[in-house]
């Protein structure tokens, strides 16, 4: 069993100088990348800039600290900047605190429980199509930037549908000098990777947006023209308690906390693919719980594991903890020594950013392979939850998108499940060619394959013997599970056999299905010396009840 063991101690055994010179690099990098990507990801999530900042030290610090990871680089990201945005706008930055503190608390408790292992039972279509549509949300709610166009006033900007109703309401304060910033920018956002990777290419965008709004006659909003900037350290916050609030936040936790638990665990995996390492998940998730906690108390949001980051990580020779360590600390020197200059930061340079993070999640291709090659039940699943995304939010889509997968398997598994009658002929000769296994008439034999649960019981009920039949006998080899619903089809049936006069035979009855049987009295019931190891045994011994009856 996975051990509660942070990586950060498993990793220090060995720890040699070279590798902490490699870590050190790592972490430098990494916080210039998540510089402009913490300030641009708090804006988008309704909060000031240096709140983003504040959710990659506190948060990136302790995760890293506490994590069940080698390389794992925590901070805000784009997956939760539209329920964020939402939470704010209807219960505020208290409502915000408390939401995130619960969603610590449950984040510690399924690692505690160990649930790490069961966030592989949701579905790849509702992760792809909640994922894709929390890019498009983003882009969305960036466009208003991007093109200096404002909001009129009164108009309700708090869901993505009435965001994008707005724009198109505003569209008549539409700003040229915004839209060329941002298309610059967006340029250089595309373009500088394929040149240099040695410079983060989002670096060199706020670089650019800066130099144009300074020295050229360009008249667009910069982030110190909407908020104001604290440079100052993250101070200690408690939010303001009471049971409403907790009542409140209690839905929006559960959806930050399984956010949360799928995007860390999904950067887990990722991770180890590059470093050929093993995560462990139970120890990843209280580490979430316990920075998401943190980073609340410090004036922060919410953090999860970022791919990008820790794939930067890796690749500049991150291998342990200490990198994600060293991230936290340098971002917390430039939150000293540089915030005051983030005002400068054109807003389109903003939306330029955050469209590219968009295109980085949004997984179109992945999104086409499914729509062109699942199974129809898949595309449905995948279509409603990324729309579902977009139209109402992300608690909608995960809700119903997993309802319907989970009916979807149901009625998967039903149609799997079979209950045959074996054939009977009375052509003796074609029962030879056949080879067919000579049964007396007073036998029926029914093969039973698949689960047998609530969705498949009625299968049970569907089995019927012929006229002079004494001896009834279930092949049930190929099935593998058996639930209460099913175990009570199955006694009905044995019942009815009883008040006929007709002996119930099992084969080769499997270890879960016998278990069922056995808590519930139904082995008692049908008789130990009828349950049989294989069809030979299960007919022999019909036969011989046959003859007793006779």
């Amino acid at each position: 069993m996975e051990k509660m063991r942070p990586m950060l101690l498993s990793t220090l055994k060995g720890y040699t100088r070279q590798q902490f010179v490699k870590d050190v690099v790592a972490g430098v990098v990494v916080a210039i990348i998540a510089l402009p990507l913490s300030i641009a990801l708090a804006l988008a999530s309704g909060v000031g800039p240096e709140q983003g900042i504040y959710t990659a030290i506190v948060a990136g610090f302790v995760i890293s600290a506490l994590g069940g990871s080698q390389v794992q680089i925590a901070g805000p990201t784009a997956a939760f900047a539209t329920i964020v945005a939402g939470i704010v706008a209807r219960n505020g930055m208290d409502g915000l605190a408390m939401a995130t503190i619960l969603a610590g608390v449950i984040l510690i408790l399924m690692g505690i429980f160990r649930i790490g292992g069961l966030i592989k039972f949701i579905p790849f279509t509702i992760t792809t199509g909640f994922t894709s549509g929390i890019a498009v949300t983003i882009v969305i709610g960036q466009l208003k930037d991007f093109f200096g166009v404002s909001y009129p006033a009164g108009m309700p900007t708090i869901e993505t549908m009435e965001k994008l109703k707005a724009f198109f309401a505003g569209i008549g304060s539409f700003n040229l000098h915004a839209l060329i910033v941002g298309a610059v920018c967006l340029a250089i956002l595309i373009i500088a990777p394929r040149i240099t990777e040695k410079i983060p290419a989002s670096l060199l965008a706020v670089i650019a947006g800066i130099l144009m709004v300074k020295f050229l006659p360009l008249q667009v909003n910069t982030i110190g023209d909407l908020y104001t900037i604290s440079g100052g350290l993250p101070a200690f916050h408690l939010p303001h308690f009471s049971f409403e609030l907790v009542q409140t936040a209690l839905p929006d936790a559960f959806t930050i906390a399984v956010l949360a638990a799928i995007e860390s665990l999904l950067s887990c995996v990722v991770a180890d693919g590059m470093i050929n390492g093993h995560h462990h998940s139970n120890m990843e998730l209280a580490a979430q719980g316990a920075g998401n906690i943190a980073s609340a108390l410090f004036g922060g949001i919410p953090a999860t594991g970022a791919i990008a980051r820790t794939a930067a990580n890796v690749k500049n020779g991150g291998r342990t903890p200490i990198a994600g360590m060293v991230h936290a600390v340098v971002l917390l020197l430039i939150l000293v020594v540089l915030m005051p200059y983030a005002g400068m930061i054109p807003m389109p340079t903003i939306a330029a950013i955050l469209f590219m993070v968009a295109y980085n999640m949004c997984q179109w291709r992945t999104f086409v392979k499914l729509i062109k090659t699942a199974p129809k039940s898949d595309i449905a699943v995948l279509v409603i939850t990324f729309l579902l995304t977009i139209i109402f939010d992300l608690v909608v889509a995960i809700e119903i998108g997993m309802l319907l997968a989970c009916l979807l398997f149901m009625k998967r598994m039903s149609d799997v499940t079979e209950v045959r009658s074996w054939v009977y002929t009375q052509d003796e000769e074609e029962a030879e060619q056949e080879k067919l296994r000579h049964l007396s008439p007073h036998i029926n034999v029914y093969e039973l394959s698949g689960p047998l649960f609530f969705g498949a019981a009625d299968a049970v009920g569907r089995i019927a013997v012929r006229d002079g039949v004494r001896c009834l006998v279930l092949r049930m080899r190929a099935v593998p599970s058996l639930d209460s619903t099913a175990m009570n089809a199955m006694a009905d049936l044995q019942k009815k056999c009883a008040d006929k006069g007709i002996h119930l035979i099992l084969s080769h009855v499997n270890d879960q299905p016998l278990n069922v049987m056995r808590k519930a009295g139904f082995v008692e019931k049908v008789g130990e010396d009828n349950l049989c190891p294989n069809i030979d045994a299960a007919i022999e011994r019909a036969e011989m009840l046959v003859k007793e009856t006779a």
